[in-house]
């Protein structure tokens, strides 16, 4: 507290979080299913790393943690070579592993699965394809974010390169929203972002899809 009686943040701004979505793949153009599926940046979605990287060094990073898949691996090895940060990977940063969704065009998945899509859409617990269910896309996601956002200094900042599912889950999960609520979050456009900043009562939502001029969002969470 201040000589004035004013509350004083003697923390500063405290961690921030910024969760960034790859960039743009084939897949997504042709709004294929990624999910657990290794498949790689497009010319187009290097040249969305390289710009956005260069926002986000801006923003003075302390660490950087990915996916382990090739498409955010490579997105985050654009930030790390204007920061010299090292990228540490995660198989649990995986995009949702969705079983026979994967490989099919979003309108293969309503003519072969819509009752399925539309109970997910619902909010309803479903694993799409046979695979996953967002509860336990969060469940080993979310921990591997905390655990890198522990060790940040008392003002630091980490980017999470990540998938645009894995993303929403792990900010439904930090917020502490309802898992049936976590559909409310629009999805994120490649290489746009979302920011977590730590406040008196747990991580807030700061900015959500920040990064670029509007474009559409092509994913499998879309």
């Amino acid at each position: 507290m201040s000589a004035t009686g004013e509350v004083t943040d003697r923390r500063g701004r405290g961690r921030r979080i910024i969760l960034w979505r790859h960039g743009q793949t084939a897949w997504n153009v042709e709004r294929r299913f990624q999910g657990s599926t290794d498949v790689e940046l497009t010319e187009t979605g290097i040249g969305q790393a390289r710009r956005a990287a260069r926002l986000l060094a801006s923003l003075g990073p302390d660490a950087i943690v990915s996916s382990d898949l090739r498409r955010a691996a490579d997105t985050a090895a654009q930030l790390a070579a204007l920061t010299s940060l090292d990228v540490i990977c995660d198989e649990g940063l995986r995009e949702t592993y969705a079983g026979v969704w994967q490989g099919l065009t979003h309108e293969e998945i309503i003519a072969r699965h819509g009752d399925e899509y539309a109970a997910w859409k619902r909010g309803e617990p479903v694993r799409r394809g046979g695979g996953e269910l967002e509860t336990e896309v969060a469940d080993r996601a979310a921990p591997v974010v905390l655990r890198h956002a522990e060790k940040l200094p008392e003002d630091g900042t980490l980017v999470v390169v990540s998938h645009g599912g894995t993303i929403r889950t792990t900010i439904g999960r930090l917020l502490s929203l309802e898992a049936r609520h976590w559909e409310s979050l629009g999805g994120l456009t490649n290489c746009c972002w979302s920011v977590l900043g730590e406040g008196a009562r747990g991580w807030r939502l700061l900015e959500h899809n920040a990064g670029t001029l509007p474009e559409p969002v092509l994913g499998d969470d879309d």
